[in-house]
């Protein structure tokens, strides 16, 4: 056995073993990632190749908008934009059999488009939507469910931190700009499917309708979070437009959300700083685990390991069909153990050749890949939105996941939807030029 294939085993041997001890992913991709460069010690400069790798991987202008866009999510979060934005989907959809389940969904869809962030959706709309679901006859377990995929809506529909991680792992082949517009089919999609079998409970359980709002009412809620909405067409509209780069419309969003929030008293001077510190403990999280993500990646890259799977997926795999599936298989099961960022950074590299091959195009697969990593994130045993789901309810992760099966089998079935209908994710991209 070569050294190359002992290396190999030894880092997905090393980096499983620690993610079953429970060590945080970005040490397990970290740690496996050494362990790995030491059996090659003789064909490397030397460890300090890690520390060059972590380093070099963050040294992007397109990263710093990550930062910007965490900052501009937590300012809404705590700014008043939430409350403003449930009460304009409360005016829409109240009225339908199951509405504030209804609300549920678009205020997340809304949010987490605004926020860019699926975790900012569900603690900021599932804290103030679970007690009033409940007080309308609904289960805590249904309310988390729809709230923990719904938020998932926030990362399809732009300005999406992560589309700006894949456009880096893609290496320049998928534009920030082309990826936003992309999203928004694929987003709507799933909110619009997520409500659909929400229509069907509240109609065989017999839920009650809410007040239908009067066109005043309608004007009214709309006007107050006016403001709020504008910002989705500030920061997409001008990056589509080439007015400025997803980096600077980080920058604008932190600068209009601040200031909105200021100017809707929900959010004063003093209250900045606790922001500040948040969202930094977030970035370094985030930024931590793009380090040690781009330094696996490029160890996958020496050793070959995007080729070899190219080639026996293409080999064994004669049908393009069967290979998008199999592909979409193992991002299922990639995402129940790991987090968006390092998924991403890692499998981008090592499926984009071989889906590119088969024709299937860059932003397509962006879309493809990150609704799989959704899906992930709401499953256990790692996933995120399960635990601040099940949290912001006040229920146990147990008790969600039996009501939360349906939802997952309906994503899946929109990201085969989205897999081979590519139409779905390259529609605006094509009609915009981009």
């Amino acid at each position: 056995m070569s050294i190359e294939v002992i290396s190999i085993i030894v880092l997905f041997v090393s980096f499983f073993t620690l993610l079953l001890l429970k060590v945080p992913v970005a040490y397990s991709i970290g740690i496996a990632t050494t362990l790995s460069l030491l059996l090659n010690i003789d064909k490397m400069p030397g460890l300090t190749t890690i520390a060059q790798r972590m380093t070099t991987g963050i040294d992007s202008f397109a990263l710093l908008a990550i930062p910007f866009f965490i900052l501009a999510g937590d300012i809404m979060k705590r700014g008043g934009i939430a409350n403003r934005l449930i009460n304009f989907a409360k005016s829409l959809v109240a009225s339908l059999p199951g509405g504030l389940a209804y609300v549920n969904i678009l205020a997340s869809m809304l949010f987490g488009a605004i926020s860019g962030s699926a975790v900012a959706a569900a603690s900021a709309i599932g804290s103030i939507m679970t007690d009033r679901m409940e007080e309308e006859g609904y289960p805590r377990t249904l309310s988390a469910s729809v709230n923990i995929t719904a938020s998932t809506t926030g990362l399809l529909i732009p300005p999406s931190n992560i589309l700006i991680v894949y456009a880096l792992a893609s290496g320049g082949t998928a534009s920030v700009a082309a990826l936003f517009i992309a999203g928004y089919l694929p987003g709507i999609l799933l909110g619009f499917a997520i409500m659909g079998y929400v229509a069907f409970i509240a109609i065989s359980k017999g839920y009650s309708k809410g007040k239908r709002s009067t066109l005043r009412e309608i004007w009214t809620y709309f006007r107050k979070a006016f403001f709020s909405l504008l910002l989705l067409v500030v920061v997409v509209g001008g990056i589509v437009a080439g007015i400025f780069t997803a980096t600077e419309a980080s920058v604008i969003a932190v600068l209009y959300a601040a200031v909105l929030s200021l100017i809707y008293g929900d959010m004063k001077t003093k209250d900045f700083p606790s922001v500040l510190l948040s969202s930094a403990k977030t970035t370094a999280v985030v930024m931590f685990l793009i380090c040690t993500s781009m330094a696996m990646s490029w160890l996958f890259s020496f050793e070959g390991i995007p080729e070899m799977i190219s080639s026996f997926l293409l080999e064994s795999l004669n049908n393009k069909f069967a290979i998008f599936l199999a592909i979409n298989l193992i991002l299922l099961v990639v995402g129940t153990f790991m987090d968006m960022t390092p998924a991403v950074l890692i499998f981008t590299p090592i499926f984009l050749p071989v889906v590119t091959t088969l024709g299937m195009h860059p932003v397509h697969f962006g879309i493809v890949i990150v609704l799989n990593l959704c899906i992930g994130i709401c499953t256990p045993p790692v996933g995120t939105l399960l635990f601040v789901g099940s949290g912001v309810a006040k229920i146990s992760v147990t008790k969600v996941i039996r009501p939360l099966l349906p939802f997952l089998a309906l994503m899946v079935a929109v990201l085969m939807l989205i897999s081979f209908i590519p139409e779905i994710s390259m529609a605006l991209p094509n009609a915009f030029g981009l």
